[in-house]
C-alpha cells in the first residue's frame, strides 16, 4: 500500500468544524466532549437562490459546484468565470459564462434517503440514459482491504467528534481526496466539485463511502463517471437495482475481512487471503449502520 499523503483530508484540529460542550454522563457526572459543527450555507448559481444547505462549512466552492453538477444544474462544459464565497453572510455564488435559469427545475424535484436535505431535481433517471461507464475497470480485493485500512486510521472529525460522513476519492490501494460533511450527499458533492475543478478523469477511479448503499449513492456516483462504489455500511434494494443497471461495481459492509458485492462482480480479482487481512481494530473502526455513517 502506498504511504502517499492524501491531496485533501480531514482536519480534525480545525476549531471552526468542532466545538467542545459539557454536560453529565450516564452516572451524573461532568463531562466535556466534542461536537461538529454545521451552519446554514445559501447557494446562488448566477442571479438565482438555489437552495440553503446545513454543513460544516469546509470547501465552499467544492460543495456548490458538485451539487450543481449532481442536480444536472451544471454541464460538464460549462465554463465557470468565478465563485464567491462570503463568510459574513453565509453564501457562495457560482457564476457561469452560460446564462442559466432553473425555476421550473426547481419545482420538481424528488426527496431521496440523504441525510437532512438530500434531494435530485428534475428526472433523477435522466444520467443513465447518457453515462456509460468504463467496462475494464478492475477491482483487487488487496486494494478493499488497504483501502478500508488506510482510511479508518486516517485522523478525522468521525473519530474526534462523530455525527458526520466521509467521501472518499481513491485510485487503486490509494485514498486521494477525503471529504467529510454532515450529509453523505454534501460530502460527496465535495468530491464531485474537487474532481471538476480540477479536471480529474473518473474511468480509473474508486468512490468510498462510510455511508449506506441508497439509491441516491449510485446515481451521483454514476453522476460523476467513477465504476467502482464501496462502502462499510450495507445497501437499499434500489441501490443495488440502479447499480446493475448502470454497471456499477458495487460492495458493501467492506470492514476487516469481510465485504459484500451485489453488482458489477465480473470486475472483481480475488488476490489477497481474507485471513491476511484480519479484523478491523476497534479503536478505529465505525459501526455499519449508525445514524451517524
Amino acid at each position: 500500500m502506498s504511504n502517499t499523503p492524501l491531496t485533501i483530508q480531514p482536519d480534525p484540529a480545525n476549531p471552526k468544524l468542532t466545538e467542545r460542550v459539557s454536560g453529565l454522563d450516564q452516572d451524573g457526572r461532568p463531562v466535556e466532549t466534542s461536537v461538529t459543527v454545521e451552519r446554514p450555507l445559501t447557494l446562488y448559481l448566477n442571479g438565482q437562490e438555489i437552495v440553503t444547505m446545513m454543513t460544516i462549512g469546509d470547501y465552499p466552492d467544492c460543495l456548490a459546484v458538485g451539487y450543481l453538477l449532481n442536480q444536472n444544474m451544471l454541464r460538464r462544459d460549462d465554463r465557470i468565470t468565478a465563485i464567491d464565497v462570503d463568510e459574513d453572510t453565509d453564501t457562495v455564488v457560482v457564476r457561469t459564462e452560460r446564462a442559466t435559469d432553473y425555476e421550473a427545475k426547481l419545482k420538481k424535484k424528488t426527496l431521496t434517503s440523504g441525510c437532512a436535505q438530500g434531494t435530485a431535481f428534475g428526472d433523477v433517471m435522466e444520467v443513465f440514459e447518457t453515462v456509460r461507464l468504463p467496462p475494464d475497470a478492475r477491482l483487487r480485493t488487496s486494494w478493499i482491504y488497504a483501502l478500508s485500512k488506510a482510511i479508518n486510521l486516517t485522523p478525522s472529525l468521525y473519530l474526534e467528534a462523530g455525527a458526520i460522513h466521509g467521501c472518499v476519492l481513491c485510485q487503486e490501494d490509494r485514498p486521494l481526496v477525503y471529504m467529510e460533511d454532515v450529509g453523505r450527499h454534501n460530502a460527496v458533492d465535495k468530491v464531485a466539485g474537487w474532481m471538476h475543478l480540477n479536471q480529474v478523469s473518473a474511468a480509473d477511479k474508486i468512490f468510498y463511502t462510510t455511508g449506506r448503499l441508497t439509491s441516491e449513492m449510485v446515481i451521483k456516483t454514476v453522476q460523476m463517471g467513477i465504476p467502482i462504489l464501496i462502502s462499510r455500511s450495507g445497501f437499499t434494494a434500489w441501490g443495488v437495482q440502479l447499480a446493475r443497471q448502470a454497471n456499477v461495481t458495487l460492495v458493501g459492509r467492506a470492514k476487516g475481512r469481510r465485504f459484500l458485492a451485489l453488482a458489477g462482480t465480473d470486475r472483481l480479482i480475488f488476490d489477497a487471503d481474507p485471513a491476511a487481512a484480519g479484523e478491523e481494530d476497534q479503536r478505529h473502526g465505525r459501526k455499519g449502520g449508525r445514524a451517524d455513517e
